[in-house]
């Protein structure tokens, strides 16, 4: 339930800011190192930043410890590491070019031994 609320959080912090293309990614059946990931189309690396900056300081003031932040100005992909939920804010370019929904949509390979299909 934790974690659901924080990314209720994220959802409405990154709306609210005017984010674009809020994308969210279940992907607890494809990594061990979080839940969610919820990529944001920003319009320039300040708007970016300041998604994350937002981000960070609302799910603080809920009781939540962000991880990490890596991306500054200048940059055109912000990553907020809040644990269960990452937050991958990005230009459109970026977006375009990474293409991150169409990574994470593939299936994980089939373990030794099983039959595909």
């Amino acid at each position: 339930m934790q974690t659901e609320n924080l990314l209720k959080i994220v959802q409405d912090v990154l709306d609210e800011r005017k984010g674009q293309r809020i994308t969210t990614l279940d992907v607890k059946d494809k990594t061990s190192f979080t839940d969610y990931m919820v990529l944001v189309t920003g319009t320039s690396d300040r708007h970016l930043k300041s998604l994350c900056d937002y981000v960070s300081e609302k799910v603080k003031e809920n009781g939540f410890k962000p991880l990490g932040i890596e991306g500054a100005l200048g940059s055109d992909w912000v990553l907020l590491d809040l644990g269960d939920v990452i937050v991958h804010a990005m230009t459109a370019q970026a977006r375009e070019f990474y293409q991150l929904e169409k990574l994470w949509s593939v299936d994980r390979p089939k373990e030794a031994g099983q039959v595909a299909g």
